[in-house]
């Protein structure tokens, strides 16, 4: 099945007043994202998302041009089904022959940055595509279910040190045995950090796992006080401490602390955290599907988590395509024990989608439907739709 037609739409819907938050981004009053649609000649459709920011927001303009412009004459004819050997044309380019007759990598300069977030968005659309083609989930071609169901941990913990534990608990009410907050800079101080997080886990109690995220905003030393200021607060994990240029200093605190450091969302491809894990930086991995390469990278980093004994909880904030890319790497991934869930102000995950995504009593089960299991609500993208 060849390659017909690949594009990409940038979408910016505003996140309703009373969902949005402010946070060392700003206030988040609208969100982004890349949809990327690979057509066949049989007119069968994949779907994928390529992110021009971690976060939510950020303009796609570069993406869909990249996308259209550079990526996709090379893709046009190509086989549905060659996952892998598109990837590598996609990654050296004109060099491709070289590498893929040598076995190794000949890349081309945008190896970092918005080219490896346009092939995500690529790479992730290839695979549902042929999940579609075989009539199974992402997670069979995987390699299958390595568990029935995964507990999901709600994401999102914003609000100040008197009402955190209300906004916590919130979540937990909903059924989620594990929550995320936010911590950094946009609590002015370490000191207000650290009071934030003991009221938290006051008003959690001791069994509800409590991860935080700095958003990579604490210098070293800041890092190093905050995890001394909540050591006894049993955190399940520290993400993005400090900022992911610095990756020795990363490996700094964590050799300072017992508390599990996780990182990973803002790497590009597998050799960056290859780093991170030669340098002992991190006991979590996350990579982000619609950052790292694509389902297929994400893979990659998978295998790097298993082989190093380490957890694997892909960075899920995003669409629900990224989620559902996200979700379908960690079941088939016997190094992930735990996923994402955005509680934030989201319209990517819930509205830009025709199929619901839920969480039951705490637990997502393993999905069932071919591809992906998500497809878009063609209206919303029309609404929403941005020029690039």
């Amino acid at each position: 099945m060849k390659i017909a037609n690949v594009e990409a739409f940038w979408l910016r819907c505003p996140v309703p007043k009373e969902k949005q938050h402010t946070s060392d981004y700003g206030l988040l009053a609208n969100f982004d994202m890349t949809l990327v649609v690979i057509t066949t000649e049989d007119g069968l459709q994949g779907f994928g998302e390529a992110k021009a920011a971690v976060g939510s927001s950020g303009v796609c303009a570069s993406i869909v041009n990249c996308i259209e412009n550079e990526l996709k004459p090379a893709l046009i004819g190509k086989n549905v089904k060659d996952i892998t050997r598109l990837w590598e044309e996609m990654y050296n380019g004109t060099r491709d022959h070289y590498a893929l007759s040598r076995g190794r990598k000949f890349p081309v300069l945008g190896r970092r940055g918005l080219t490896v977030s346009a092939m995500s968005g690529i790479d992730t659309a290839l695979w549902d595509l042929k999940g579609k083609m075989l009539n199974v989930p992402v997670m069979d071609l995987l390699g299958g279910a390595c568990r029935d169901h995964m507990p999901a941990y709600a994401s999102g913990g914003w609000a100040d040190v008197d009402n955190i534990g209300a906004q916590l608990n919130g979540y937990v009410e909903k059924g989620f045995g594990g929550v995320k907050m936010r911590v950094g800079v946009m609590d002015k101080t370490v000191r207000n950090s650290i009071e934030r997080v003991k009221a938290a886990r006051a008003a959690l109690g001791p069994d509800i796992k409590l991860m935080t995220d700095a958003h990579g905003t604490f210098s070293v030393p800041e890092a190093k006080q905050f995890c001394r200021g909540v050591q006894d607060c049993n955190l399940y994990w520290f993400e993005e401490p400090i900022s992911p240029d610095n990756r020795k200093g990363t490996a700094e605190v964590r050799a300072s602390t017992h508390i599990p450091i996780a990182a990973g969302e803002s790497e590009y491809t597998s050799f960056d955290i290859n780093e991170l894990l030669d340098i002992r930086a991190i006991d979590v991995v996350q990579p982000d599907a619609a950052i790292i390469g694509g389902i297929s990278e994400a893979v990659r980093v998978a295998h790097l988590a298993s082989v190093h004994q380490l957890e694997l909880a892909p960075h899920c904030w995003g669409s629900a395509f990224s989620f559902m890319a996200g979700l379908n790497v960690a079941f088939a991934s016997p190094s992930a024990t735990i996923i994402e869930f955005s509680l934030g102000g989201n319209p990517m995950m819930y509205e830009l989608v025709k199929e619901k995504i839920t969480v039951t009593n705490g637990m997502i089960p393993a999905p069932v439907a071919p591809g992906l299991g998500v497809s878009p609500d063609w209206d919303f993208v029309r609404e929403y739709q941005q020029k690039a």
